[in-house]
């Protein structure tokens, strides 16, 4: 082995490693530029309503005296009914969900519009209630509702999960 040998193999190991830090500091640069594009698909969440979603025009069209079937044709099919003292309840219920990508959805909103009737089955009143402030509030007459009330039980079981277990679903 001669001296041009080992200059020929020292100017190939200088080249080698020379080549070896540019492969890595290659690696490391993709790796920067792709980390924040794969994470930021992560933090953009998945919204989902479920349910009826009413603008305020939709429950201007309930009025006092409009019969049962009347309601039906203005707002749809409720999404439950019940019987309330000498009376009923139309309930139409909407949730929305947010999910970010593997995890599971979690509740943001529910929000209850409550039609009641009479005994001689006209609209008596009407409510749309939401959360505020963490407790079950009514938009529209802008009170919460009385404990003891007619429907505080109902009220009470439809916002109780919010946030932890679906209302639609198997979530």
């Amino acid at each position: 082995m001669g001296r041009g040998d080992s200059r020929d193999k020292n100017a190939q190991m200088k080249q080698n490693g020379t080549e070896g830090r540019i492969l890595s500091a290659a690696a490391l640069l993709l790796a920067l530029l792709v980390t924040p594009a794969v994470l930021g698909g992560c933090g953009t969440p998945t919204i989902t309503k479920h349910g009826q979603e009413f603008r305020p025009t939709d429950l201007q069209a309930v009025q006092p005296g409009m019969s049962q079937d009347q309601v039906r044709t203005a707002l749809g099919t409720p999404s439950t009914t019940a019987v309330l003292g000498d009376g009923r309840a139309f309930y139409y219920i909407s949730s929305t969900d947010s999910q970010k990508s593997f995890f599971l959805p979690t509740e943001q909103n529910r929000q209850v519009v409550a039609v009641y009737f009479n005994r001689g089955g006209t609209v008596d009143s009407i409510a749309n209630y939401g959360l505020k402030d963490g407790k079950v509030f009514d938009f529209i007459s802008r009170t919460t509702p009385a404990p003891g009330g007619k429907d505080e039980g109902i009220l009470k079981s439809l916002f109780r999960n919010l946030g932890k277990q679906q209302l639609f679903g198997d979530g």
